[in-house]
């Protein structure tokens, strides 16, 4: 998806939708050019007689429907489109076809190859890309090491990789080659000690190591795995003073240069192995190098002799040259670096990160599933897009999973054999300054082949070729008649050109755009050019000025349930012209009568007139939207009840003069109610339930039939209510009786338990507090005297 340049205008892969109006009309188009470059729903009407007096030239420009409600011709509207063509489309193949193996530059794993694109603006073309991988492609493995004297136990595991790791490739592809290069650091301090002895040996004194070096290729690609062994079991230690190591130094040659590295256009693997971080852009000063890394190749008797002079490359310009080179990078550090690398890993696009043991015991291992991890994700990339040109795609991997946005570029879990297919959508909006044709380039990340995709720009309408330069009709040849409209030439302006831009604004042309001498120009509705006058155009592409003076409009029009004219007809030059069945100012005069017809097939029910298609009832008694409802008057079935009950029974008020006042109605007899005439039976059927003197109910229809008698049904027999039944009122009154008396027992009964109850505890209190007195009875006199001698001492 893509952002148009227009504010509000949203494009995906094959429609744009501005919120903010018309994107045609908005343009201002002078010319069919200018037009098609605005939109792709923009088309530029060429009738000549198409513009109406006081439109501008740009009103020519428009979507297409609305130039022909406009009254432009189809067949006079240009509209070029798109078109997509193939020029190469070889099919897919394997490494082997009809029993021979083919070399690596005849494999096709990727169709078509090279296509032909006409872009017309805001129009988006779609071709579909189909990739498989092919069996027994060939790959080049080049294993870069670092040979700082952390790595010593690594280096001695690393000398037998080229026969084990030949072996193991061998099951994936038979041809297979490999390559090695070591690195250390710059030969500048600080990175290294620059005395004399350091030089000559950065290590202990006890310890054989060699100089210290940035870069040096030791092996060039080969399919000889023995050679491999031999030159690596060679190599010795080396040894720097900081952490962080020269690795993007080496890396850089390694993509740059391809004829020493001896790289052949087939699958690229990079084995970065290390046990510690990274130099990169800017850490090259505190050796004194300023200069950035050139990225240019400069091997000489494979060793890099410029690292004292170049800057470390920055990660952007390595996943440049990584990616033009198409060099897939396996990361193989140990498992204290895991995190640093892992983020590398997410900026270098086609990479992976492998966890090394701390003696690369694992090392063959982990290049098998690196690559398995990279060979099973197709990622497409595109060159550089010309301005104004946009790409999107929509991916239609395995098992049904499709995908869009940045996802649709991509399909993981690809097997070999697998064919997987892109949807790519290209858009530009307007044209190019140069106008010229451009070709941009699709590829699968880490694979030799692309996609060839030439741009050619539809900017100009066909009609441009068969322009009349210096034309008569423009104004004494001041223009190119081109495309139905004057092109004029510069310093000129006007509808056919007839005014130069010097004097467009003078006080003599203006008059003319005066209406009927007044002081408005163009009724302060357009623009006076060369003393005509050029309507302004409105936000609202429906709506336009027209006329001489800009004094006619379609949108200022009476207005009916605000609609415009009613919804019924169309504005021109502020009056409305309605549509055949209506009329009115604003059209909302139905002359259709349908609406005004009553249920008895009648115009407002015989009671009214039919003016706009709603009743105008003539009688005041009635009313509603036909004339039916009459609140006043009496139901058909209380107008008719007397009637019907001295016809049918020989009762009721008119049963003496029956004959003469109650004969507008035949009268059917039916024995129940039950065999009346229901509903659906005929039309305009009621249905009526009367009571008569005796409190009978009896029953019976009427009905008007087509030819306007009536008709009435009436059932004989009565729903007469039935007399009361005196026994079960009188047993149910003594019932009710007996049953409150004794209801009244139980209750005078209860009330005394209660308050016998209550008083009997009551007693049962004062019986506890009672209290008797001791004291002797008053009259008692006891028969014995007691006498006490005075004398006696007690002694």
């Amino acid at each position: 998806m893509a952002r148009s340049s227009n504010d509000g205008c949203f494009c995906c892969v094959r429609v744009c939708l501005c919120a903010d109006g018309n994107e045609c009309t908005k343009a201002s188009a002078q010319s069919c050019g200018e037009c098609i470059q605005a939109g792709e729903k923009c088309g530029w009407c060429i009738d000549k007689d198409f513009l109406k007096q006081g439109e501008q030239k740009s009103t020519r420009c428009d979507e297409i429907e609305a130039l022909i409600k406009k009254g432009c011709s189809e067949a006079s509207i240009e509209n070029p489109r798109g078109t997509v063509s193939v020029n190469k489309n070889q099919s897919l193949t394997d490494r082997t076809k009809d029993g021979v193996k083919l070399k690596p530059d005849q494999i096709t794993q990727i169709q078509p190859q090279k296509l032909t694109l006409n872009l017309r603006s805001g129009e988006a073309q779609t071709f579909n890309l189909i990739f498989k991988r092919a069996e027994d492609y060939p790959i080049d493995l080049y294993y870069l090491m670092d040979l700082s004297y952390s790595m010593k136990d690594d280096l001695e595991n690393v000398k037998n990789l080229g026969t084990d790791l030949m072996a193991e490739m061998q099951k994936i592809t038979s041809d297979f080659r490999i390559g090695f290069g070591s690195f250390v650091e710059k030969t500048v301090m600080p990175y290294i000690s620059t005395t004399p002895a350091k030089l000559l040996n950065p290590c202990t004194s006890d310890q054989n190591c060699t100089s210290p070096f940035s870069y040096k290729n030791v092996l060039s690609l080969t399919s000889q795995g023995s050679q491999f062994n031999n030159l690596v079991s060679k190599q010795q230690i080396s040894g720097n003073l900081d952490s962080p190591e020269g690795g993007f130094d080496a890396i850089m040659q390694v993509a740059v240069c391809p004829n020493q590295i001896g790289w052949r256009n087939v699958t690229r693997l990079l084995v970065f192995s290390t046990d510690a971080g990274f130099h990169f852009a800017g850490d090259g000063k505190l050796g004194g190098i300023v200069l950035p890394n050139d990225g240019k190749c400069h091997l000489q008797d494979n060793m890099y002799t410029m690292s004292h002079y170049y800057d470390y490359p920055s990660i952007a310009h390595l996943v440049q040259k990584l990616s033009e080179n198409n060099i897939q990078t396996i990361f193989a550090v140990t498992e204290e670096f895991q995190p640093v690398y892992q983020e590398l890993k997410n900026l270098i696009p086609k990479s992976a990160v492998g966890t090394l043991s701390s003696d690369s015991g694992n090392v063959i291992k982990l290049i098998i599933d690196a690559y398995n991890s990279l060979s099973s994700e197709i990622i497409l990339e595109n060159s550089r897009l010309p301005e104004g040109v946009s790409i999107s795609y929509i991916s239609h991997c395995k098992n049904g999973v499709s995908d869009k946005g940045e996802n649709g570029r991509k399909c993981s879990n690809i097997s070999i054999g697998d064919q997987v297919m892109f949807e790519v959508a290209i858009m530009a909006k307007g044209c190019p300054s140069n106008g010229k044709s451009e070709t941009i380039k699709i590829k699968p990340q880490g694979f030799t082949e692309e996609v060839e995709i030439v741009l050619n720009f539809i900017c100009e309408c066909a009609c441009h070729k068969e322009g009349i330069p210096n034309s008569p009709v423009c104004h004494f040849g001041n223009g190119t008649l081109e495309c139905g409209a004057c092109r004029c030439n510069e310093g000129r302006i006007g509808r056919v050109c007839e005014c130069s831009k010097d004097e467009v604004r003078t006080d003599d042309l203006d008059a003319n755009c005066r209406m009927d001498n007044g002081t408005d120009i163009c009724n302060n509705n357009g623009d006076c050019v060369c003393g005509a006058c050029e309507c302004k155009k409105r936000d609202n592409p429906e709506e336009r000025y027209s006329g001489k003076f800009c004094e006619c409009d379609n949108f200022n029009c009476d207005r009916s349930n605000n609609k415009l004219c009613g919804g019924h007809g169309r504005c021109e030059c502020r009056k409305c012209i309605c549509e055949a069945n209506y009329t009115g100012s604003a059209c909302d005069c139905s002359l259709d009568t349908s609406t005004c017809l009553a249920s008895n097939k009648q115009i407002c029910n015989g009671r009214g007139t039919c003016e706009c298609g709603t009743c105008k009832c003539t009688d005041l008694k009635f009313q509603g939207p036909t004339c039916e409802i009459c609140p006043t008057c009496p139901g058909v079935c209380t107008e008719h009840k007397d009637c019907v009950q001295c016809q049918a029974f020989g009762t009721g008020e008119k049963k003496d003069t029956c004959k003469e006042q109650c004969n507008k109605f035949i009268l059917v007899k039916k024995k129940k109610k039950e065999e009346l005439p229901q509903p659906n039976d005929q039309p305009y059927i009621n249905h009526c339930k009367e009571r008569d003197a005796n409190d009978c109910w009896f029953f019976f229809t009427y009905a008007t039939k087509n030819d306007s008698t009536v008709e009435v049904h009436v059932a004989e027999e009565l729903e007469c209510p039935s007399g009361p039944d005196i026994i079960p009122i009188v047993a149910g009154v003594v019932a009710g009786i007996v049953l409150i008396g004794l209801a009244l027992l139980l209750i005078w009964k209860l009330l005394m338990i209660i308050h016998d109850r209550r008083e009997f505890a009551k007693f049962e209190k004062e019986k506890m507090n009672a209290r008797w007195d001791a004291g002797e009875n008053p009259i008692y006199k006891s028969a014995v005297t007691t006498v006490v001698n005075p004398k006696y001492e007690g002694k």
